[in-house]
């Protein structure tokens, strides 16, 4: 991956200013007491000149005249600036807020849903991918946390409306507004059915790059962890289809009820699964790979007549299984990660379905999330619980039995709560997004190295009271509660797209 210096950046990745309730106050010029007064001579005035003469005499003629006080100006004195905030090293007063900068978003918008949603998942459609110009428009799948089982459901959103963001002090004069310079609010529309049981994690079916979206005739999965042990399969290309053709009425005997329910769980909850495609020579045959709080990972897979739920499961765990992810370069070949602080590497070909190599341990506390970089097939990242970051290079990763423990390619201590999504970019195999239960969403780009000579001062040479921003971090997203998932938009650069407990955002920086 191609490397850059930290002053090639173009901000300080810092998108919010904290506002301080009190701002300057202007200076008050003294008014002078004005004094009662008879004019003995204002019947002999008889025209305006006079009236201008008598008050530019300068008191020629003896007569006490009140001085003209000048207009109230405002003070030339400017407002202290926006003070950048940095999570770790400023916290919030009383009276103060965070508000956004938009001067480093090319696009941000927030999107309020009725129930929160834990889990959600982009999907492609057949708008074309490397989009630039705006207004954009993304679609997503999402599950609901209601506060009843009965009141789930299973949600396909469109995002449509979603403009470039105006920034303070734009020339709202140029003859050449277009459609990208527009501010609007953006529209959401959804379609849903019903979901009995909150839904723990969505995953939609891999689409190739660049293939359009399957007609409305044919399926388009999804899979949804259920809450009470269940994992269910659902068609939702009809839905798709609702939202896009006005009119369109669906047949709910395909939508309404799952195309298939994986039981091999039993009544054990989980989170991870994940699945692959067998590519362009067989783009039907697809397998998802679903992973419990009892440390089992199951396999299913599809045949010409449907699924299939293979009942011996994947052991080697010892606690529960949070996340998992296929190889983009190796059809048989997956990794996961667990509670018991280990990363495992696995061949669906290896008897008794035990791990083939391992991590152990990845970090200090529960390894919550893993990403394996589909650009360079070597990388693999992992959020634990204790707020760290690692980028491990599968290369040094010995085969089971070994005594060699791996160290990180990188490392880092930013979050102040546990990792709770983590993604590398589409396209950039050195670009990564983060999200933490300190509410931030955070980018990093490994490319980018500290430039002592060009920066002036050493890089390790932190103010006192300061924290360490490493040079990495290109950028911090604040503003939602709680956030659970972040996912790259796989056809719009740079669009990030999260959820929260208060909603999902979807934003483009000036960074990635």
């Amino acid at each position: 991956m191609s490397k850059r210096s930290a002053s090639d950046r173009e901000t300080d990745g810092q998108a919010f200013a904290k506002a301080s309730g009190s701002g300057a106050k202007r200076d008050e010029n003294e008014v002078n007491d004005i004094g009662e007064f008879e004019d003995a001579w204002e019947d002999e005035i008889e025209s305006e000149e006079e009236v201008v003469d008598g008050e530019t005499g300068d008191g020629e003629d003896g007569m006490d005249v009140d001085e003209v006080m000048p207009a109230i100006e405002e003070s030339e004195e400017l407002p202290p600036a926006p003070e950048a905030f940095i999570p770790g090293t400023h916290v919030l007063g009383k009276d103060e807020i965070l508000e956004p900068d938009d001067s480093v978003y090319i696009m941000r918008h927030s999107m309020n849903v009725t129930w929160p949603c834990l889990s959600f998942d982009v999907l492609r459609d057949s708008l074309g991918d490397e989009r630039q110009r705006y207004p954009v428009t993304a679609y997503l799948v999402a599950g609901t946390q209601a506060d009843q089982a009965s009141k789930n459901e299973l949600s396909v959103f469109k995002m449509s409306s979603l403009h470039r963001t105006q920034k303070d002090g734009d020339d709202s004069d140029s003859d050449e507004e277009d459609d990208d310079a527009l501010d609007e609010d953006a529209i959401l529309e959804f379609r849903s059915v019903p979901h009995h049981g909150g839904v723990n994690r969505v995953r939609a079916q891999p689409l190739a790059p660049a293939s359009p979206l399957p007609p409305a005739s044919q399926p388009y999965f999804t899979a949804t962890w259920a809450d009470n042990g269940k994992v269910h399969i659902w068609d939702i290309r009809p839905l798709i289809e609702s939202l896009d053709v006005p009119g369109y009425s669906w047949d709910k005997s395909r939508t309404n009820k799952p195309a298939f329910t994986i039981n091999s769980h039993g009544r054990a909850e989980g989170f991870a699964m994940d699945w692959a495609s067998s590519g362009n020579a067989n783009p039907s045959s697809l397998r998802l790979l679903t992973g419990d709080v009892h440390s089992k990972i199951y396999l299913t897979t599809t045949t010409p007549s449907g699924f299939n739920a293979l009942s011996q499961p994947f052991t080697s765990h010892t606690s529960s299984v949070e996340d998992l992810q296929w190889s983009p370069s190796e059809p048989t070949v997956f990794a996961s990660c667990s509670a018991d602080r280990s990363v495992q590497i696995w061949d669906v070909r290896s008897k008794g379905r035990r791990s083939v190599a391992g991590i152990e341990p990845a970090h200090e506390s529960d390894v919550n999330v893993i990403s394996w970089n589909r650009s360079t097939s070597y990388l693999l990242l992992s959020g634990g619980d204790e707020g760290g970051i690692k980028v491990w290079d599968l290369r040094n990763v010995q085969k089971k039995g070994t005594t060699v423990l791996p160290s990180p390619v990188a490392s880092f201590k930013w979050h102040t709560a546990p990792i709770t999504s983590i993604e590398w970019h589409p396209t950039e195999d050195s670009i990564f997004a983060a999200s933490g239960a300190d509410d931030q969403v955070t980018l990093w780009d490994l490319g980018v190295e500290p430039d002592d000579d060009e920066m002036g001062t050493s890089m390790n040479d932190t103010p006192d009271g300061a924290r360490d921003v490493p040079p990495q971090l290109l950028f911090v997203h604040q503003g939602q509660k709680d956030v659970k998932e972040v996912h790259w938009h796989p056809q719009i650069p740079g669009a990030v797209l999260s959820t929260a407990l208060d909603g999902f955002n979807i934003f483009k920086t000036i960074s990635v």
